[in-house]
């Protein structure tokens, strides 16, 4: 049963410590041992006001080596102006504490820590970790928030994933103040599906490649997170509204037909055309292959960064948003889009991938 931030609930207890009202504690959640049985244990902050009201998590570096999220949270760790009306926020800047160390995705077992919740206090060492986390953070609050990057060689236009379905979502994942929204529970033991099923309405934010801090995603998930804060109450001030906001019901990934070197003709945050070219795939000798084009109007939510292919391979995600092409074009030529954070966004994730003309366009 989902719990409100309204219902009572025993005071607010991590790790075994009791933090009262009007305090700020950092705290050390052990998590497991080191070869020297030592311990290993993740670091957090809490944060509550004098007033009672929602307790927030947000999370980053489930994936060890997606650093934009820990740069969102530390950022907000050194932020003055972060002081709470009510409630409660617990920051936990890296949750993989072993990924991160090793400047690795998974845990040292290679098990994918975001498929591991919530986990077991007897399991293996990705459900040990897992279970901690959810029984000291994600059982104590209303809501929370995970950031994350794509994966290795890949980057992700900022977008917002959750279980659009649920009110208590949507609220959230609204707020946040991205143009795209990704609708679904999520996988098995993916944090966000299992913390919503628990009661705790939690949505994953995607913004960037890993292994970065790159400060246009870092600014997009800073403004976020206040802008969720400023719509729970928990925060004076204006929310950033995006230029739009669309959601995204459907997706595909464009592949590579023949192996080669690409060249693109899309960014990030691009809308598409069916029948538009993507990318053209060249021999190692410079000779073109052929041109991969898209299936159906849509978005391009992610692409690769490494521009050698086989065939098979992903290319390009696009997404089929529920606003049309004309409303999504007429919002990002309004007067205040060239200095909104997303533009931001949109202009430096153009800089991970070689983009160059069309066939089409240089034909013309």
């Amino acid at each position: 049963m989902k719990r409100t931030a309204t219902q009572r609930r025993p005071p607010l207890v991590v790790g075994g410590v009791s933090i009262p009202t009007g305090r700020q504690v950092d705290l050390q959640l052990k998590v497991s041992e080191t070869y020297f049985g030592d311990d290993v244990s993740i670091h957090l902050r809490v944060i509550r006001a004098l007033r009672p009201g929602p307790t927030v998590f947000v999370t980053a570096a489930i994936h060890g080596d997606e650093l934009n999220g820990v740069g969102v949270i530390h950022d907000l760790l050194t932020e003055d102006n972060l002081k709470l009306k009510c409630g409660s926020i617990i920051l936990v800047p890296v949750v993989n504490v072993l990924g991160f160390e090793a400047n690795e995705r998974y845990m040292p077992d290679r098990r994918d820590l975001n498929r591991s919740f919530p986990g077991s206090a007897g399991g293996s060492l990705a459900s040990r970790v897992a279970h901690a986390l959810f029984e000291n953070v994600v059982r104590q609050c209303d809501y929370g928030i995970d950031l994350h990057t794509a994966a290795i060689q890949r980057t992700n236009y900022p977008n917002v994933r959750g279980h659009l379905s649920d009110p208590a979502v949507r609220k959230i994942a609204e707020a946040f103040g991205g143009e795209l929204l990704i609708s679904g529970k999520g996988p098995d033991g993916s944090f966000r599906k299992e913390a919503s099923a628990a009661g705790c309405p939690t949505i994953c934010v995607e913004a960037g490649e890993p292994w970065k801090m790159e400060p246009a995603m870092v600014q997009f998930g800073r403004r976020g997170v206040r802008n969720v804060l400023i719509a729970l109450g928990m925060l004076d001030g204006e929310p950033t509204r995006p230029l739009f906001q669309t959601r995204i019901n459907k997706s595909f990934w464009v592949r590579a037909k023949v192996g080669g070197i690409l060249r693109f003709h899309v960014v990030p945050g691009q809308l598409v055309s069916e029948g538009q070219e993507i990318a053209s795939n060249f021999s190692i000798l410079g000779e073109q292959r052929n041109v991969i084009i898209s299936p159906a109007n849509g978005i391009v939510l992610s692409m690769i960064t490494l521009p050698t292919v086989k065939p098979g391979e992903p290319i390009c995600h696009i997404g089929r948003p529920s606003m049309t092409t004309k409303a999504i074009e007429k919002a990002l030529a309004g007067p205040k889009s060239q200095a909104h954070v997303n533009h931001r966004a949109r202009r430096h994730l153009a800089t991970s991938i070689d983009v160059v003309p069309s066939p089409s366009e240089s034909a013309s």
